[in-house]
C-alpha cells in the first residue's frame, strides 16, 4: 500500500521551529513578558471561535450565490479577518496596555504571538500529529491503513504526489506560512503600538492588512506559485509598513531615543 512521502512532515516542523526561533530571538532581543503569549492566545482563539461561528451557516450560501472564485467571496473571507482577528488583536492589546501588563517591549512578542498560535500549533503541532500518524499508520497492514488510506486518497490526494510534486507543496507550504507569521508579526505589532501611543491611525494601518486573504478564493485561478509569490510579497511588505508607521507616529510626537522607555509609563 502506498504511503505518504515523508517529506510532507517536514514543513510542520520547520514551521514550528522558525516560530518556536522568532518567540525565543524577540524574547532574548526584546525581553517581552511571558504573558504577552496568554494575550495573544485570547486574542487569536476567541477570533477564530467567532470566524468559525460565522462561516459555518453562512458560507455555503456565499459560495453558491456569488461562486468559488469571486470578489464577494474574497470580501468576506477579508473582512472577517479584519474585524476579528485584527480587531480583536487591537482591543486585548488595548485592555492589556490599560492595566499595565504590556508596553512597546513587547509589540513584536505579541504579533509573534499571534503568528505562533496560527501558524506554529493551529498549522504546525496539530498538523504534524495527523501526519506522523498518517504515516505510522499506513506503514502497517491491519485494516485500520486500509480506511485510512481511502479517506486520504479521496479527500487529500496530494499527500501520495510523486517526490518531486511533494517537494514543490511543501515549499509553497513553507512560504505560505512564512507569509502569514510575517502578517501576523505586523498587525500585532501596529496593534500593540497603536494602544500604548494612544494613536488609532496605527490601527487604520493594521487593519487592512486582515484583508489578505480576500485573495483566498483566487489562489487557484492565480496559480499556486503565482499567489503564494503575491501573498508573501504582500506580507512582506506589511512588514515594512508597520515598521515604518511607528517611526512615523514616533516622529510626530517628538521621539527621542529614550522614547521606548517613557512610551512603557504611557497608558490609553
Amino acid at each position: 500500500m502506498q504511503n505518504i512521502d515523508p517529506v510532507f512532515i517536514v514543513q510542520p516542523m520547520l514551521v514550528v521551529a522558525v516560530c518556536v526561533a522568532l518567540l525565543l530571538y524577540l524574547r532574548r532581543r526584546r525581553g517581552f513578558q511571558a504573558a504577552v503569549l496568554a494575550y495573544s492566545f485570547v486574542a487569536y482563539s476567541v477570533a477564530i471561535a467567532l470566524k468559525y461561528a460565522v462561516q459555518i451557516p453562512t458560507v455555503g450560501w456565499v459560495t453558491s450565490r456569488f461562486g468559488q472564485t469571486s470578489v464577494e467571496l474574497g470580501a468576506y473571507y477579508g473582512l472577517q479577518t479584519v474585524f476579528f482577528e485584527v480587531g480583536l488583536a487591537y482591543v486585548v492589546a488595548w485592555y492589556a496596555v490599560k492595566r499595565g501588563r504590556m508596553g512597546t517591549k513587547d509589540a513584536e512578542g505579541y504579533g509573534a504571538g499571534l503568528a505562533f498560535w496560527e501558524n506554529g500549533v493551529l498549522l504546525g503541532v496539530l498538523s504534524l500529529v495527523n501526519l506522523v500518524a498518517y504515516y505510522a499508520i499506513l506503514s502497517t497492514s491491519s485494516s485500520l491503513s486500509q480506511m485510512v488510506y481511502q479517506v486520504l486518497s479521496t479527500d487529500s490526494p496530494g499527500l501520495f504526489d510523486s517526490a518531486p510534486q511533494a517537494l514543490a507543496a511543501v515549499a509553497l507550504g513553507t512560504i505560505e506560512r512564512l507569509s502569514s507569521i510575517m502578517v501576523h508579526l505586523a498587525w500585532g505589532y501596529l496593534c500593540v503600538m497603536a494602544a500604548v501611543y494612544g494613536d488609532r491611525r496605527l490601527l487604520l494601518v493594521a487593519m487592512p492588512m486582515g484583508m489578505i486573504d480576500f485573495l483566498v478564493p483566487f489562489a487557484t485561478s492565480i496559480g499556486l506559485v503565482g499567489f503564494e509569490a503575491l501573498v508573501f510579497t504582500l506580507s512582506a511588505f506589511s512588514l515594512f509598513v508597520a515598521w515604518r508607521a511607528v517611526r512615523w507616529a514616533e516622529r510626530g510626537r517628538g521621539s527621542g531615543p529614550s522614547d521606548s522607555i517613557r512610551a512603557e509609563q504611557y497608558k490609553t
